[in-house]
């Protein structure tokens, strides 16, 4: 593969999930510091079927998330820092203040629209590749 190729694979506005059954790409927007992970997708209307948000915390950490001001229904992909998702949180309720325990140890939330990563075979296991995601123990790196 040449190195324009593998560019064009990992765009930083491109993210790839895949698992055993299956392999998809989202366009996303990249959320990485405390004041863009602090309004997420709160107060949006709608979210493209291939689209979705990617928080990227700086180090490994106990994740939880809520809803508050978030309109639209949620699936939130909990992601080590290895890229291998480790908790799928199903269709979030809107506008719900419950605290959303992701799990330990996570690095990266991926969110995407309510019940579309059932309907994708996104589940624990599967394997997540963008940019943000590096280290000498990533499972699929961009490079």
């Amino acid at each position: 593969m040449t190195s324009a190729n593998a560019a064009t694979m990992c765009a930083p506005d491109k993210l790839d999930i895949r698992s055993d059954s299956s392999s998809v790409r989202f366009t996303i927007e990249v959320v990485d510091t405390p004041e863009t992970r602090a309004m997420g997708l709160m107060n949006r209307e709608t979210l493209g079927t291939f689209a979705g948000m990617l928080f990227v915390y700086p180090h490994p950490q106990s994740i939880r998330f809520w809803m508050r001001n978030t309109l639209i229904p949620l699936d939130m992909v909990f992601i080590d820092a290895q890229g291998v998702v480790q908790y799928v949180h199903e269709n979030a309720i809107p506008l719900d203040e419950t605290s959303i325990f992701g799990g330990n140890d996570i690095q990266y939330v991926f969110e995407i629209n309510g019940g579309l990563a059932r309907t994708l075979d996104i589940g624990v296991g599967s394997e997540v590749r963008h940019p943000s995601i590096t280290g000498a123990e990533v499972i699929w790196a961009c490079d």
